[in-house]
């Protein structure tokens, strides 16, 4: 069944028109996009202690809960909100901003008395601001440097065009999937970034799977009057679709057991950054290669002056096939060839 409906979507038999409704996907984007601006703008993104420095605590024993953790850090005068996560059943973390010369070691003596344990099975950890300054910057430099990368590599092996789109729906993935985490409000860690960098590729790989049929489809498109470019690209996507499907659907299972399995269901805190990122960013990555990196794509191309002509013949060629078509029978069908008509024959008079 899904053999015969990718063979029918490759020999171009079955056809979804993606490049002809390109604005209607511009348009969905545009309000994911919108919604990521506006969730941004309102709340953020919850950095995590890497970036912005603070103290950590752990403590692990049975019966810790986030309550009784929570509860203990305040009594200790912290005048900011702690974040406590339970890690597993038999852990807790506490992570709160820099702390004054004392608060350390009052928090540590705090929770030691409420879980009952000694001050040193308490661990603590001190990160410094200069340090996530240092990890933020790194993180932009790996960014863009994997941006310009990116650009340079396209281009050669492609064409700039291409490259000019595929960064377009990298930038589309990692606006709506940076907005989206925002809105759930999880902290942003450097598993977070790594995660972020993953899909990036993911996203880049699937686009130029798409984008290598689109250039095999039409790398003698210029001489010929079959078929616009856009038409072209779109047989690419149909062709590609199924290849698509399969891929993300593949990549975003393990992806979602570690998500909704690991950090729903056994508590693995350490596990949610990463995987929300790489579920997110895989889902958009598979959406932009199809939806919006090959309409950009087409409509860039469709500005050209050969594309433009070339349009001009398949238009002329298909109104040159519909007249001769309305030409024929009132069925359809072309009307069959008449011969010279038979000229009666005289008779010869009798004298």
């Amino acid at each position: 069944m899904a053999g015969s409906f990718g063979a029918r979507l490759y020999n171009g038999e079955l056809s979804f028109d993606f490049i002809g409704k390109r604005k209607r996907w511009y348009a969905f984007s545009g309000v994911l996009m919108l919604v990521s601006i506006v969730v941004l703008s309102i709340q953020g993104l919850h950095l995590g202690i890497e970036f912005k420095g603070g103290a950590s605590f752990s403590v692990k024993k049975v019966g810790v809960s986030i309550a009784a953790a929570t509860e203990a850090v305040k009594s200790t005068g912290l005048s900011s909100e702690p974040v406590v996560q339970l890690i597993g059943t038999d852990k807790v973390r506490v992570q709160t901003g820099i702390l004054k010369p004392g608060q350390s070691a009052a928090i540590q003596d705090a929770l030691a008395a409420k879980f009952g344990v000694v001050a040193n099975d308490v661990d603590y950890q001190l990160i410094g601001p200069s340090w996530g300054a240092e990890i933020t910057k790194k993180a932009l430099y790996g960014l863009f440097g994997f941006l310009i990368v990116v650009v340079l590599y396209l281009a050669l092996a492609f064409e700039p065009k291409m490259a000019i789109a595929a960064i377009v729906a990298v930038i589309h993935d990692v606006f709506i999937t940076v907005g989206i985490y925002a809105l759930v409000g999880f902290e942003v860690t450097p598993a977070t970034v790594i995660g972020f960098l993953t899909i990036l590729g993911y996203s880049l790989y699937d686009t130029v799977v798409v984008f290598d049929k689109v250039r095999e489809n039409t790398r003698t498109i210029a001489g010929g009057s079959r078929m616009t470019y856009s038409q072209a690209a779109n047989l690419a996507v149909n062709q590609t679709l199924v290849r698509s499907f399969n891929t993300s659907l593949i990549a975003l299972l393990p992806v979602g057991s570690i998500l909704f399995v690991g950090a729903g269901l056994l508590g693995a805190g350490t596990l949610k950054d990463l995987s929300l990122a790489l579920f997110i960013g895989l889902a958009t990555g598979t959406y932009s290669s199809i939806f919006i990196a090959t309409p950009i794509l087409a409509a860039l191309r469709e500005r050209e002056p050969a594309m433009k002509a070339l349009a001009k013949r398949v238009g002329q060629r298909s109104s040159k096939e519909s007249v001769e078509v309305s030409a024929g029978n009132s069925d359809g069908t072309p009307a069959a060839p008449r011969g010279p008509r038979n000229q009666p024959k005289r008779k010869k008079s009798r004298r």
